[in-house]
């Protein structure tokens, strides 16, 4: 006789139609890690969005106002703001760019003379009788048009100290402007002085081109607590659409710390799209027109036309 516990060595025959269930441990959930989402990682370190184009649009106004502000200097806010024009100018958006800093470098960067013009955006500022279509130029670039600029403009800021009202100097100035485009960016000097003061109060909101380096991150603490004392005493509407990663440079491990502390700091305000180092950026420059046109199947041109995708999704056609 087998011990009592042995196994019993018969099999046990189900009927023809009945279902073998074979006993084995359930396991709830697969053994991989189950990942919500397959898209690959951007730069910054999160997954890239799927940016759909910018919705066409069967007229034109009322335009969102944004500034590129950064005080400290060759952080690319020039850059950007020719850039992201054209690209959004491609996107069918009327666009004025306003070169708000005396050095005129956007007018520069899209062709012109500084010497030879023969009104400005100081013009504009300093006397009720001139208008705003007497100053704005057209660009190479169908759809966009230019506020210009030169060192006259370094004059207001000391002359509109005593004037009244003076932070609202340019809101007033720009706003014949707002019914007839779409987006108006203003390319703020280096500083926080009162030329910037008064670009933000005209704004609805604030762009911040960031290089990814180290001392770039230090004066962003400054510029966001000027941002909110515009917004608590001159500008309650006044909100920062985004912070954009520019000059970055993949192989350095300085410059992917410099961006994944910038996304920490910043969370979902840093833009997906980050502009990265090329020398199609200063050979446009040269040429006097935007990357979009002068290397229109370049990276640069590329990052650009997904920003503008960026930006129309946070706050053109939301």
């Amino acid at each position: 006789m087998p011990p009592i516990d042995a196994p019993t060595m018969a099999p046990t025959m189900a009927p023809a139609d009945a279902e073998v269930v074979i006993e084995e441990p359930v396991l709830a959930e697969p053994t991989l890690p189950v990942v919500a989402d397959d898209r690959p990682l951007g730069p910054t370190g999160r997954p890239m969005p799927l940016l759909p184009d910018p919705k066409p649009v069967t007229e034109h106004g009322p335009a969102r106002v944004i500034s590129m502000c950064n005080q400290k200097g060759g952080v690319g806010k020039t850059t950007t703001t020719i850039n992201l024009g054209a690209a959004l100018a491609e996107f069918g958006r009327k666009v004025l760019l306003v070169d708000f800093d005396p050095q005129g470098s956007l007018s520069v960067g899209l062709g012109l003379n500084p010497h030879e013009m023969e009104y400005t955006v100081y013009n504009l500022l300093m006397s009720r009788e001139t208008r705003l279509d007497e100053v704005v130029v057209p660009t190479g670039v169908p759809g966009m048009d230019l506020l210009p600029s030169n060192i006259d403009l370094s004059a207001a800021e000391v002359q509109l100290v005593h004037e009244v009202a003076r932070e609202q100097t340019l809101q007033r100035v720009l706003g014949p402007a707002i019914a007839h485009y779409d987006v108006i960016l203003i390319d703020c000097q280096p500083s926080l002085g009162l030329l910037t003061v008064n670009a933000l109060t005209a704004s609805d909101g604030v762009i911040v081109p960031l290089e990814c380096e180290y001392f770039a991150l230090r004066g962003v603490a400054l510029l966001k607590n000027t941002i909110d004392k515009v917004q608590e005493r001159l500008n309650p509407k006044l909100e920062i659409d985004g912070v954009l990663g520019t000059m970055f440079d993949g192989r350095t491990l300085h410059g992917r710390e410099v961006l994944e502390r910038l996304v920490q700091a910043w969370e979902d305000k840093v833009f997906h799209t980050v502009i990265r180092r090329t020398v199609k950026f200063s050979d446009s420059t040269v040429a006097g027109e935007p990357i979009t046109s002068y290397a229109s199947d370049s990276s640069g041109a590329e990052a650009y036309r997904q920003l503008a995708k960026e930006v129309a999704l946070r706050c053109l056609d939301a």
